[in-house]
């Protein structure tokens, strides 16, 4: 058992009974407070017919609890047994590419730096908007789906105007989080002030990726400190670190004892390699947001106004997935899901 497991098994008993975290997210997706959600509460979220057990269209909340079934055990063994060795090669223009604060200008400082004196705006600015998109997988496969969507109005869960910079899909403690895509280490992060907590971000070139953009993937809410080096370059679906809940709470400066263990999943893009850190943050220059599911979609558009504007039938996006057992599907694909799946 890791160190952020430890803490949270430890934490007081009552400290989980007086903050249900599903229960109290439940009641803020229910618009209409009838003790259901439909489809459109769910908000593609993901899944929703797997969890729908008794079939009747709307979702309840046992029925959402289920999404969380084995999340309370903090035992794990680490590393996993299929856990494939991990390449020595070091990319060297991680470290060339690299430039300083004085690169960056000052929209797209505030807008993924994020700092408090920053306005929200200038973060929807740059991409940080709900788009309406959401993961569809194939029918053979059980995958998991979000609970914290793309862009999620966070104002409930912060004290101030807040918008939710990524995706979060909770598994157990202790799941191996993977890389969606070859690419190259540009930062750890141990994460002690972040909410994001522990955390390693990756870079992808347009090559690795077939987008025609460099892209960046970070992995938060790790569970204990990656074992990479910065530059190191890994494969697709290259086991990155296990699933944790690290991070400060939403409200305080200590770490939660009360999150659930989930991936906190971010993706920006850019168009050249550059990039700076700020705030425990790979900042790309000239970079934006990207909408994850977006960049599931392996096609222009990636701006999230024109994502929005996408029909609904584009928006629910097939993801490309590794199989815990089988290479992924499709074969040819460049992107992975960043958890596997196993088969229905």
């Amino acid at each position: 058992m890791c160190l952020m497991a430890l803490i949270t098994a430890l934490a007081p008993a009552n400290a989980q009974a007086k903050k249900d975290r599903v229960a109290r997210d439940f009641r803020h997706a229910d618009a209409d407070d009838d003790g259901q959600l439909t489809p459109v509460e769910w908000n593609r979220r993901g899944n929703f017919e797997r969890l729908d057990t008794n079939g009747d269209g709307q979702l309840n909340l046992q029925e959402v609890r289920a999404l969380y079934d084995g999340h309370d055990n903090t035992d794990y063994v680490w590393p996993p047994k299929d856990m494939a060795p991990v390449s020595d090669e070091i990319d060297p223009s991680v470290r060339t590419d690299r430039v300083g604060r004085d690169a960056l200008d000052d929209e797209t400082f505030c807008a993924i730096g994020r700092a408090r004196t920053c306005a929200l705006s200038s973060a929807t600015s740059r991409g940080l908007l709900a788009t309406g998109t959401g993961p569809r997988f194939p029918d053979d496969a059980k995958c998991p789906g979000a609970d914290d969507y793309w862009a999620m109005d966070y104002a409930s869960k912060r004290d101030h105007a807040a918008l939710h910079g990524g995706i979060d899909l909770p598994m157990p403690w202790g799941t191996p989080m993977r890389a969606v895509a070859a690419g190259s280490v540009v930062a750890i992060f141990e994460g002690k002030q972040s909410k994001r907590g522990i955390e390693i971000v990756l870079r992808h070139s347009p090559e690795q990726t077939g987008l025609p953009v460099w892209t960046y993937t970070a992995y938060g809410h790790m569970d204990a400190l990656p074992d990479f080096k910065i530059g190191q370059r890994v494969k697709m679906g290259q086991i990155l670190g296990p699933t944790g809940n690290s991070g400060v709470s939403a409200m305080g400066t200590a770490q939660s004892t009360t999150r659930r263990p989930a991936i906190h999943f971010v993706v920006f893009y850019a168009p050249t390699p550059a990039y700076t850190e700020a705030f425990d943050t790979i900042i790309p220059i000239d970079g934006r947001w990207m909408d994850p599911l977006a960049f599931y979609r392996q096609q222009e558009p990636f701006d999230s106004l024109a994502v929005k504007a996408l029909p609904d039938t584009e928006k629910d996006v097939l993801v490309p997935i590794l199989y815990t057992d089988t290479p992924p599907q499709p074969t040819t694909t460049k992107l992975v899901w960043p958890y596997a799946c196993d088969r229905n």
